[in-house]
């Protein structure tokens, strides 16, 4: 089998544009993937995303960060600050598990610590079948405990929350409720539109269990990232970072800048299903694997002045976004970049121009502001672990105290 690699910036952004290159990173995570929305390919994704991009709404976003996400990272917060003590992980899962759950359309009946701590473990689980091309474990174990998970995530969370759906769906066909009393979830979304998708139920708890590890897991390992990024930022230049404290737009400046240095996902995966000869010169053959090195791609010195460094200050060509290409891009551009990252005042166009906008924070960017806020700072007892288990930039854990 052919592969090829591109890790040049403009190679990567042509190869996402490009139709007849298919999904393949999750060839390996079909435990949890499985006919989800980030494997499809052709119309069956065209149909699926159309339906889910309804839920991914600007002003959806905008309504949840004014009236629903300060709350759940402040209350998420508030013990671990009291304690005087945290690990980012855990405390980055927990934040965004309350959010990641409404949008899935998982049910959360008592709100209580034990229904976040379930969610949780099932989160990190899902995640590591997901990315399991990635795993140093044996890939049978993972897949094991992955099918253990959703069948336990299937009967606690799932049965209920489909049931509860499917009833006020039918009392609003029958004309007892009104549009507004509907849900605004992806699960909502799958069973109003379940025969023109033509999924079944197994897809469903598929779709749902990866939206809930997406969501949880790109967030927190973002907001770790950035919180060790900004930490090191102090530590070099102190008066800068101090700026960022009460400049939200800084701020999410700094996430941005940590998704380009950090992606969630290092690569992506394409297989050719036709030939194809990119402006640049690259020739792909039919049935190549294609590697897209996002990592290398954001750190390339013909786009990103001094490539390596973390600098939120600085200036980046016209058309290209501060986060480089950590949300992908083309038909499987990640469809939560405004939930996580939120929007600029001003976002790149295709075309090189400048679109003005109502600025959008993110979760990422209120959740750092909300640590640093409350005076965290790197444990000096215990350093910060990588993930032993991953051969992606993940912590582990990373400790820190507070005041």
């Amino acid at each position: 089998m052919t592969t090829i690699t591109l890790d040049g910036y403009a190679d990567v952004r042509e190869a996402f544009r490009l139709r007849d290159l298919k999904q393949a990173l999750y060839d390996e995570g079909g435990v949890v993937m499985a006919g989800c929305l980030l494997v499809l390919h052709g119309d069956d994704h065209r149909v699926r995303r159309r339906v889910e991009n309804r839920l991914f709404r600007r002003g959806t976003f905008r309504h949840w960060e004014r009236a629903f996400l300060h709350d759940v990272v402040r209350d998420t917060l508030a013990p671990f600050a009291a304690e005087g003590h945290a690990d980012l992980v855990e405390l980055g899962y927990r934040t965004i598990m309350s959010l990641t759950a409404l949008v899935a359309g998982i049910d959360r009946p008592t709100g209580s610590a034990a229904e976040a701590d379930a969610l949780y473990r099932y989160a990190k689980v899902f995640s590591e079948g997901a990315t399991l091309v990635h795993t140093t474990r044996d890939p049978d174990a993972v897949r094991a405990e992955v099918r253990a998970a959703l069948e336990e995530f299937d009967a606690a969370f799932l049965r209920p929350s489909l049931a509860r759906r499917r009833d006020l769906l039918a009392r609003h066909a029958a004309g007892e409720l009104d549009e507004r009393d509907l849900p605004r979830d992806v699960l909502t979304g799958l069973l109003r539109h379940w025969d023109e998708l033509d999924i079944d139920e197994e897809i469903l708890l598929r779709e749902c269990a990866f939206y809930l590890q997406a969501g949880s897991h790109s967030t927190a390992d973002a907001f770790t990232h950035s919180a060790d990024e900004f930490f090191a930022w102090v530590r070099r230049d102190p008066a800068a970072a101090e700026k960022a404290l009460d400049d939200p737009a800084l701020l999410q400046r700094c996430v941005h800048e940590t998704l380009r240095l950090h992606p969630a996902s290092p690569v992506a995966h394409r297989r050719a299903l036709a030939p194809a000869v990119l402006r640049g010169g690259a020739e792909i053959p039919e049935g190549a694997l294609v590697v897209l090195d996002l990592a290398a791609a954001n750190r390339d010195p013909r786009v990103f002045e001094r490539p390596d460094e973390f600098d939120p200050l600085r200036e980046v060509p016209a058309g290209v976004p501060r986060w480089g290409h950590a949300f992908g891009g083309g038909m499987h551009a990640c469809i939560g970049t405004e939930l996580a990252g939120g929007v600029p005042e001003s976002v790149p166009e295709s075309d090189g121009a400048e679109q003005a906008h109502e600025q959008v924070l993110g979760t990422v960017t209120l959740m750092l502001s909300a640590l640093l806020a409350a005076g965290a700072r790197p444990d000096p007892q215990r350093p910060p672990q990588r993930d032993p288990h991953s051969s992606r930039d993940h912590f582990a854990s990373y400790p820190v105290v507070f005041g």
